[in-house]
């Protein structure tokens, strides 16, 4: 960690950056640390540190005055004799994106302190995993790595056994699909295969059914306690291909809108219908 006596020599921009990097790494190693009960987090001067980089903040005038007020605020709890683990992340927390905020950096979902299952090594825990055997999603040329990643976090979340992408879906392992999926890449199997090639539709073990309009409606949709769940490309929907397996099995289920757009990015939609699937197998009222 850097000195104070050098963190002041640094230009305006520079220390603010470096001061939020560390309150951010700070803020990673509580949430971290949750699991390990009983554990000192920071050491002594480690709070020191950030109750004086606290009160330098509050002394820069060109912070508004709410700012300022939450910087002294915050020098005042870490000089605390008594600091809960909620209170320390709160105040991390707030002073980091104060700063974001005043050099002009725009947040994102995954620049959010994470607060998941993970193990020592910091990677998310598959042992933490409910997983609904055979509920199996393919996902048809999804183009955006951030919607790639996106559906991976979803998927993780709901208990999705399986992704299967089809050849021209965005790569997985493209950084914006990493940063969106936050870990669940690495712990979700998946693998690439054109399951509705224009030569030959291969047999699949259980039913299939695809998310697009024209549908049956979420709420009478018959969710299989197996199957197959298509969602297609953002331009240009499931393909023909697809949904015609689909309609030869289950059929269509569709999302009710009531907006002037009528329509859902594409990973939003398959947030909402995943988990949907997943109540109607805890619930038992598959089709």
């Amino acid at each position: 960690m850097i000195p104070l006596y050098k963190l002041e020599k640094l230009p305006r921009i520079q220390k603010l950056r470096k001061i939020a990097k560390i309150f951010n790494m700070a803020e990673s190693r509580l949430s971290l640390s949750e699991q390990r009960k009983g554990v000192k987090i920071f050491s002594d001067s480690e709070i020191i540190f950030f109750a004086d980089a606290s009160k330098l903040l509050a002394e820069d005038a060109l912070f508004s005055d709410d700012a300022r007020m939450l910087f002294k605020e915050a020098s005042v709890i870490f000089c605390g004799a008594t600091l809960s683990t909620e209170t320390v992340r709160r105040t991390l927390n707030n002073v980091k994106h104060l700063i974001h905020t005043a050099i002009g950096r725009d947040q994102a979902d995954w620049d959010f302190g994470s607060f998941d299952r993970r193990d020592s090594d910091g990677m998310l825990n598959p042992a933490e995993r409910q997983i609904f055997e055979g509920m199996l999603v393919y996902l048809e040329d999804i183009r955006s790595p951030f919607n790639v990643g996106a559906m991976f976090r979803t998927a993780e979340s709901f208990g999705v056994e399986k992704i299967i992408l089809s050849p021209f879906c965005a790569d997985p392992h493209h950084r914006r699909a990493q940063r969106t999926a936050m870990g669940c890449i690495d712990i979700v199997p998946w693998e690439r295969q054109n399951l509705f090639s224009t030569e030959e539709i291969l047999p699949l073990p259980y039913p299939v059914f695809a998310l697009e309009t024209g549908g049956i409606p979420l709420n009478k949709f018959p969710f299989p306690q197996k199957g197959f769940l298509i969602a297609g490309s953002e331009e240009l929907g499931v393909s023909p291909r697809a949904l015609a397996a689909a309609d030869a099995s289950l059929g269509r289920v569709s999302i009710p809108c009531y907006g002037a757009k009528a329509s859902l990015n594409v990973s939003v939609a398959f947030g909402i219908a995943v988990n949907y699937w997943a109540q109607a197998i805890t619930s038992g009222k598959q089709g």
